[in-house]
């Protein structure tokens, strides 16, 4: 009786096991593929589901969108960069049945994809694009990455670039190349300000030409400006037209420092000193300190004596 009793509750509880196997329970965001003795039979929906035990076999698919982490991958850009940049995508199974009949494992196979895809499209782009046409290059990864995920039954939503490290020699020259930027800004924006003070001043100056009173009320302005300060400085005002005619004095002019002051006669130019003339003529000097031989008195003889012997 004993043996007996002990192998009918042996039997209840391998009854309660195969039943229990043979119960399953899908959540809302889940489906199962349900497959009988191999082969897919029917796709089943949430809520409490019985199998065939030992014939039918189910596989549990989440619907629910997936965050896969793409790893940083090394990428050579097109104007030979080396950089490493690593992404992140986001996708979901709309189609359990290709999810789970046209790829092994469609976690591992869309992380593949979305590596090699990086590493191509990233190749294809210079650093300037790669750090200012971000939202471009995202979308053409989520093109991709979804064109060859739509066999399997998945949806490629969303591919970001979260980070791109840069060399620390590129990061120094991307630095100084954004100074030099913004100096250049600084320059040009200080050169407009300045040509357009120089406009204002323009205009100003011939509205005020237009009335000399004006100006000397912008003078004493300009005095009652500066005496609000307490100041050692002490500005003695003149009278513009007594500038005026002070500049005109002094030569101011075009003339170069002669307009304004009386002319003095010009005087004529100096000659050599009259000589009077010789009353010898062109006869020169004897030169033995004398005067020249007359022609008219025979020269001297020779000899002293005319001829007489000497003692």
């Amino acid at each position: 009786m004993g043996v007996a009793l002990a192998v009918v509750g042996a039997i209840v509880i391998i009854v309660l096991l195969i039943l229990a196997s043979s119960v399953r329970i899908l959540r809302e965001y889940e489906r199962g593929v349900l497959f009988r003795l191999g082969r897919l039979i029917a796709l089943k929906g949430p809520g409490l589901r019985f199998l065939i035990p030992v014939v039918d076999q189910m596989v549990r698919v989440d619907l629910r969108t997936v965050t896969l982490n793409v790893p940083p991958q090394e990428v050579i850009t097109k104007d030979n960069v080396t950089v490493r940049v690593n992404a992140v995508a986001y996708f979901r199974v709309i189609d359990p049945d290709k999810a789970i009949t046209e790829v092994e494992n469609f976690l591992v196979a869309t992380s593949q994809i979305a590596q090699t895809t990086l590493r191509s499209v990233l190749g294809k782009a210079e650093l300037d694009s790669l750090l200012a046409e971000r939202e471009r290059l995202n979308s053409e990864l989520q093109t991709i990455i979804d064109e060859q995920t739509e066999p399997w039954g998945i949806k490629v939503s969303t591919v970001e670039v979260k980070d791109v490290e840069l060399p620390q020699d590129m990061q120094r020259a991307i630095a100084l190349q954004a100074q030099a930027e913004r100096e250049r800004r600084a320059k040009i924006i200080g050169s407009e300000g300045e040509f357009q003070a120089a406009q204002k001043l323009s205009d100003a100056a011939d509205i005020i030409s237009q009335n000399p009173a004006t100006l000397q009320l912008r003078y004493l302005q300009t005095l009652l400006q500066i005496g609000v300060n307490q100041n050692t400085t002490v500005v003695f005002p003149l009278p513009i037209e007594l500038m005026n005619a002070f500049t005109e004095w002094t030569g101011g002019g075009e003339s170069g420092g002669s307009a304004g002051r009386p002319n003095r006669p010009a005087r004529p130019p100096s000659s050599p000193a009259s000589v009077p003339p010789d009353p010898l003529g062109d006869l020169s000097p004897d030169p033995l300190g004398g005067l020249p031989p007359d022609p008219n008195v025979p020269p001297p003889d020779d000899d002293p004596a005319g001829g007489r012997p000497t003692t």
